[in-house]
């Protein structure tokens, strides 16, 4: 057996409508179907794959603490993981967005392979890189 696809990753949050509306409307993702769970959150999908799921901290605690599944510290770091990234389009316009919304962020370029990158953090600390590849021009 052998790994697929990466499926998604979960956020633990104090604020879970702040960090839905931080994907949904600086990143442009879409918040979709979430099947009747223990614990309030939402799904946050990039396309057809809900890639990011919200939690409400300590409801998600509660519901770790019934199966015997240990929940990690709150904390200012997400630990071992930097940061999670993103391949994009629209560099101007989800900078654009960025400005508009108030959300500060570091640009880097990555010459060798023509990537321009900015980098984000959520509301609850997770640092997001957003790759922006050159298209190829029409022809």
């Amino acid at each position: 057996m052998a790994l697929r696809e990466m499926e998604h990753f979960l956020v633990l949050s104090d604020d879970i409508e702040a960090t839905a509306q931080f994907y949904g409307q600086v990143l442009g993702l879409k918040v979709g179907f979430r099947p009747e769970l223990e614990f309030p959150g939402y799904w946050i999908y990039l396309g057809e794959t809900p890639c990011i799921h919200i939690a409400e901290r300590a409801s998600y605690e509660k519901y770790l603490t019934r199966l015997g599944i240990a929940m990690p510290a709150a904390g200012v770091s997400t630990g071992p993981i930097d940061h999670i990234a993103f391949n994009c389009d629209d560099f101007d316009g989800l900078r654009g967005r960025l400005d508009a919304k108030g959300v500060p962020y570091k640009r880097d370029t990555l010459p060798g392979i023509d990537l321009r990158q900015l980098f984000v953090h959520d509301p609850n600390g997770i640092k997001i890189e957003l790759n922006f590849r050159r298209e190829a021009a029409p022809g």
